[in-house]
Formats: C-alpha cells, sequence, structure tokens
C-alpha cells in the first residue's frame, strides 16, 4: 500500500512540473499563436549586425570627437557616407579629455591602420589648461607630418576657446590652426563649432559640446570639407 501511495505521489509531481513545462501533462505542448511567436521574437533571436566594409576614415580626436552624450558626429557622418554613396567606413578614435600630447603618443596607432584619409581635430582641451601655445603648436605639427610622411590623406578641425581666457592667449591659439593647415597644405574647417555653439538648442548644458542634434550639423560640415577627397565606388 505505501509502495502505491509513494507512485500515486511521484507521479502528481511529476505531473505538476510538467504542467509547468508544457500546457497539459501527458500532452504535447500548444504551438504558440502568432501573436506568442511576435513577442517572443525581440528576446529570443539575437540581431546580427553587417560589419561595415570599405576603406576606414579615422576620425581622431578629443572629447568634441568620442561625443559625451547621444550620437556623436562621427556616427553622422558615417550616416551621411552611405546616403551620398560611399562606401567608407568611419572609426571613431576620439577619446574624451585627450590633449595633443595624448594624441601624439596615440598616433602610430591610427598610421598602423592605414586609412584612406583622417579627421585630426586637437587642441581643446590644451586650451581649456592654458597650456603654451607653442607646445600645442608643436605637437599639432609633429601628428600631421608623421601622417602625411605615411602617405595618408589628412584634414584639420580647429577650435577656439571664450573670451574670458584673455586675448593674449585666445587669438594665437585661434591662428595656430590656419597656419598649420596652410604650412601642410591641407582643408582646413577652422571652428569645428561654428554652426552650432551660438545655439543652446544645439549644445549640451556645458556650453562646450554638442548635443545630438548639433552633430548632426558638425557632421554635415565635416562630411562637405572631405567629400572632394573621397572616391566613389
Amino acid at each position: 500500500m505505501e509502495r502505491k501511495r509513494s507512485s500515486l505521489i511521484f507521479a502528481a509531481v511529476f505531473c505538476s512540473i510538467t504542467i509547468l513545462l508544457a500546457t497539459n501533462c501527458g500532452e504535447k505542448p500548444a504551438a504558440p499563436t502568432q501573436e506568442q511567436r511576435t513577442e517572443a521574437a525581440p528576446s529570443s533571436i539575437n540581431p546580427v549586425t553587417t560589419p561595415l566594409e570599405g576603406p576606414a576614415i579615422v576620425t581622431f580626436g578629443d572629447s568634441l570627437t568620442a561625443g559625451v552624450a547621444g550620437r556623436p558626429y562621427p556616427d553622422d557622418l558615417q550616416d551621411l557616407l552611405q546616403q551620398h554613396g560611399y562606401k567608407y567606413r568611419v572609426d571613431n578614435q576620439g577619446v574624451s579629455g585627450d590633449t595633443t600630447t595624448d594624441g601624439l603618443a596615440r598616433i602610430d596607432n591610427v598610421i598602423a591602420t592605414h586609412p584612406a584619409l583622417v579627421v585630426l581635430e586637437f587642441g581643446g582641451n590644451d586650451g581649456l589648461r592654458g597650456i603654451p601655445v607653442e607646445s600645442t603648436r608643436k605637437n599639432l605639427d609633429e601628428m600631421i607630418t608623421r601622417i602625411q610622411e605615411a602617405k595618408i590623406p589628412l584634414v584639420l578641425l580647429g577650435i577656439t576657446l571664450p573670451p574670458n581666457y584673455g586675448s593674449d592667449y585666445v587669438k594665437p591659439f585661434t591662428a595656430m590652426f590656419p597656419e598649420l593647415a596652410k604650412k601642410h597644405k591641407i582643408p582646413l574647417i577652422p571652428f569645428l563649432l561654428v554652426n552650432v555653439y551660438k545655439n543652446p538648442q544645439l549644445m549640451q548644458p556645458d556650453g562646450i559640446h554638442p548635443n545630438g542634434e548639433g552633430n548632426k550639423i558638425v557632421a554635415q560640415d565635416v562630411f562637405d570639407l572631405i567629400a572632394p577627397l573621397l572616391k566613389r565606388s
């Protein structure tokens, strides 16, 4: 009698567990409805992102390149390239907080990728820290020289500083970018944020970095600068 009772208890427990895994004890689980399959799809299917192919465009700089919130401008630049039929992949090598000294220390990594183009953007953090202009100029000059010696085309993105840093510092700092572009014969945007910095709706609360909408405008300006250097597939 005890053995029979144990068998009945085991059968009841097994049936209860099976009910949790199927719809009815002893029956195959019912096939999910179309609605159930649709609801389950996002959690049951891992989307596969196809890597972009084509020559690399390295965007090389500080937080204005890396981005601080939302989409950085290189992401929007990638969209613009695809929309206009250019088969390039944008490699964002921006690092927030980097000075020109940090950029110079990383330049070998950029050259090693053998990109089709480098978009060079540094100097803002040097200026905000009051680093001597000549030191910043020397670092930028060496980065440009190293890239050109590697036979890699590049463009230069300039920046300026708030007036409260004093004209004795701001004036030579701002003039440094056109001077370097002229010396090395490279395309230039003298002030990367020229079309966004006056509009609070296009800038982060810090007043230094563009927001998502602002970066779309920055990306368009960069695209217009580099387009003559690109080849359509």
